[in-house]
């Protein structure tokens, strides 16, 4: 998909010789119309968005993001306004590519079929399903490709070469690299450096794919990871709106000044 909107992103962060800076937020948290609030105001900022369609049991997150989940559950948010919310993001930032990120349960309950036109409704650029894997993600993964809909494959430090070998030629414009054995969030467990190293293994496989690193990222490890084709921030923005809210203040104002000084420290 040489002409998605993810491809022409990391083209363009290439030429300026920086990572890009992927963000995640959760849809509805800490209110629908602040989560689009939240995306339009840091996308001058951000390269890549994704935003979670909910889940009940969501088994990958650690606790700053079952906080957003959490608030946004018991705000009413469901799947429709998550696709609303992408709708009117990518209606007022054509341009700018969103990435919606979740669990297959939901895309099941709805059907295949169903969700990816629901996807290509709204103008979504991408997906990260967190727990259908390669290679039980294959038959998905090309539904997604026919749609042009960026199927986005997971790596973590435990995949063989040879899987991460397969795993790469199946893959779309974009893989994730999970930097570290754990839930997201929280402090980094693993230095930069053996990172770095796990990850320069991908790049020598495929020099040509565009990986991101994601998990632990923080505004104080954000520059170790400048060599990398992008980075993601997540559990660090869902404790900034926790933050906001409990000191009353404006989450929207908070996210965008703090996603303002991540992207100055990979400038």
């Amino acid at each position: 998909m040489e002409k998605s909107l993810i491809n022409l992103a990391f083209k363009k962060c290439k030429k300026e010789r920086r990572p890009a800076l992927i963000t995640f937020t959760v849809s509805g948290d800490n209110t629908k119309k602040n989560s689009l609030k939240i995306l339009n105001s840091i996308s001058k900022y951000v390269d890549i968005l994704e935003l979670s369609f909910l889940h009940n049991c969501p088994i990958a997150d650690g606790g700053q993001i079952q906080n957003s989940t959490y608030r946004s559950l018991e705000n009413g948010t469901k799947l429709k306004d998550t696709f609303q919310i992408a709708k009117s993001f990518k209606n007022k930032n054509p341009k700018k590519p969103l990435i919606l990120m979740g669990y297959y349960n939901l895309i099941y309950q709805n059907g295949e079929n169903n969700f990816l036109n629901r996807c290509k409704l709204s103008k979504v650029d991408g997906l990260i399903v967190v727990d259908l894997p390669w290679p039980e993600n294959k038959k998905f993964s090309k539904k997604c490709r026919k749609k042009s809909i960026n199927f986005i494959q997971l790596l973590s430090p435990t995949t063989s070469k040879e899987r991460m070998k397969k795993i790469l030629k199946d893959s779309h414009d974009m893989v994730y690299y999970i930097s570290m054995l754990s839930t997201t969030g929280g402090k980094l467990k693993v230095p930069p450096k053996k990172i770095l190293e796990n990850y320069n293994k991908i790049k020598k496989i495929n020099k040509n794919k565009n990986c991101v690193i994601g998990f632990g990222i923080t505004n104080n490890t954000i520059s170790s990871f400048r060599s990398a084709d992008g980075i993601v921030v997540g559990s660090e923005i869902c404790k900034e709106i926790t933050k906001s809210l409990k000191k009353r203040q404006n989450p929207v104002i908070n996210v965008s000044k703090m996603v303002n000084k991540l992207r100055n420290k990979i400038k």
